[in-house]
Formats: structure tokens, sequence, C-alpha cells
């Protein structure tokens, strides 16, 4: 991967920036080569985490504990799809959260291939800790005001 690639302005704000790099792989294609559309939503979820212990330093399991943290569902999803990505591309995969609400973000995915923009995803998710009366289930919660302040350090 091509360390001159730069965050594409998609993602640009006033948020921490995370970056993945990904060999993509045969698994994550069809038979014709093309990576298999989902694969990019399995990817962009990769990077949310990436991103959450990017900014914090702490890893999932750690945020589980520090902040009663069970997880960060979608609840909303939109993809465009610009350019090919084929098996044995070096990609790299920039996220930034470009909207904070009182428990739910948008995150901003960009799949850079060859220097271009691939893909573009927003994404909008819930911080969810247990819920007390079920613990089975997922609550929203606030998102911790710690989390908050790490995600807007640029």
């Amino acid at each position: 991967m091509a360390d001159q690639v730069k965050p594409p302005d998609f993602v640009a704000g006033e948020f921490f920036i995370s970056r993945r790099d990904v060999v993509v792989e045969w698994g994550h294609c069809d038979p014709a080569g093309i990576v298999f559309h989902p694969r990019f939503i399995e990817y962009f979820d990769w990077c949310c985490v990436l991103l959450l212990e990017s900014a914090t330093g702490l890893t999932k399991a750690e945020m589980g504990r520090i902040y009663d943290f069970a997880g960060i569902p979608i609840v909303d999803l939109k993809t465009k799809f610009l350019g090919q990505v084929t098996y044995g591309d070096k990609v790299s995969i920039f996220s930034a959260m470009s909207e904070l609400k009182r428990s739910s973000f948008e995150i901003r995915h960009a799949l850079v291939n060859g220097g271009e923009v691939a893909v573009e995803c927003v994404q909008t998710r819930v911080w969810c800790g247990h819920d007390p009366e079920n613990p089975s289930k997922l609550k929203s919660r606030p998102i911790p005001d710690g989390v908050v302040r790490k995600l807007r350090a640029v």
C-alpha cells in the first residue's frame, strides 16, 4: 500500500481518521474475481471497530468493561460504488465520524484503490449497552464524553 495515499475529502472533517490497508483475497470475490458487494460492508464493519480502538487507545473488550459497551448496531446504510475492486488489489480504507449525536453517530468510509475512491459508504450506528431489564438485549446509551473527546481530536 502506498503511504502517500491521503484521506479523501469524503472523510475529511473535524474528527479523527483511521486507515486500514487490505489486500483483496480470492474469498472476497465472486467467480469473476470482482469483490462481492456484501464484502465491502464487512470491510467497513471492521473499520468501525478500528476507528474506535485507534481513537480511544482501547480494545473493543476494554471499552465493554469501562463503558458497559455492548455494540454499535447499524440503523442506516448508504453505499456508492464508483470503481471496480478485484482480486489482488491493494486498497486503503479511511474512516471517520461525520456526525455525533447523543447516542447515534454517522461514520463515513472511503475505499481507495489505485489512488481513486472506489467505494463510499455512510453508516448510522447507535452506541449501545446491555438493557438492565433484559441483559440479552441492547439498549441505546449516550456516547461517553471521553470517547467523544478522543474522536474529535484531529
